[in-house]
């Protein structure tokens, strides 16, 4: 006999007091997916929507990210929300490009294959300040860490580092890049166009052998930090 398989959310009915509402704000295009998390998340403390002048708590951005795009989009919405959580709903993001988004300011990634009850758990820790991942991107990180065939690894023991000549603004964006700003913060701070940052950062790349933008921070930090002002200057000639 046929039978019809559905899926049927139950609304979490918690006890809520004022001071425990979550202003929810949801990143979304689709419209239909904007209504079903919504739906989701009905009956818990995150509250979606609000009014315009209420600043969200909690930023969800419902529809995943693309692989290239990704870093942009984290650094666009901290810049626009910079007091808010910050929770991806998706999949197939690398470990990588996980760890530059983290230090990015990402507080939360979900796959969309979670349950309604563990959505809302992982968004509980997210806001008592903890950091969610999935276990297996978290094991993909530490593998890939781990990895001495692993782009980061490789950069950060190439005996060939310390020759790597940097120009002057090169060297600036570098150290500007170990605090996570965005393209669009460095271009700010230092008076220059978006594609002008951008330029540079392929150079950066291309001379601390890295593969993103997390790698030649996190190359940087290692290199950098221990060179004495003359080392430095003689870096950045």
């Amino acid at each position: 006999m046929d039978q019809d398989v559905g899926y049927k959310a139950q609304h979490l009915s918690l006890p809520m007091r004022a001071q425990d509402r979550v202003t929810t704000h949801l990143v979304s295009q689709n419209t239909l997916l904007r209504t079903g998390i919504t739906y989701i998340l009905e009956g818990t403390r995150f509250a979606v929507g609000g009014s315009d002048e209420e600043m969200p708590a909690l930023v969800l951005l419902c529809d995943g990210l693309q692989q290239d795009g990704a870093v942009e989009t984290i650094s666009q919405v901290k810049e626009q929300y910079p007091g808010a959580r910050l929770v991806v709903l998706g999949d197939n993001l690398d470990p990588w490009t996980v760890r530059e988004l983290c230090t990015l300011g990402l507080d939360g990634l979900c796959p969309t294959g979670m349950s309604q009850a563990a959505l809302v758990k992982a968004l509980e820790l997210v806001m008592l300040g903890e950091m969610f991942l999935p276990i297996s991107v978290s094991l993909a990180m530490l593998d890939q860490a781990r990895d001495p065939q692993s782009p980061m690894m490789m950069a950060a023991n190439d005996l060939a580092a310390p020759s790597t000549k940097f120009s002057d603004r090169e060297a600036q964006i570098l150290r500007l890049l170990t605090t996570g700003a965005s393209n669009k913060l460095i271009a700010r701070d230092l008076g220059l166009a978006e594609a002008t940052v951008k330029v540079h950062i392929k150079a950066i790349l291309r001379k601390a052998k890295a593969a993103n933008r997390t790698q030649a921070a996190m190359w940087a930090t290692q290199y950098l930090g221990f060179q004495t002002n003359s080392q430095i200057a003689e870096l950045a000639s």
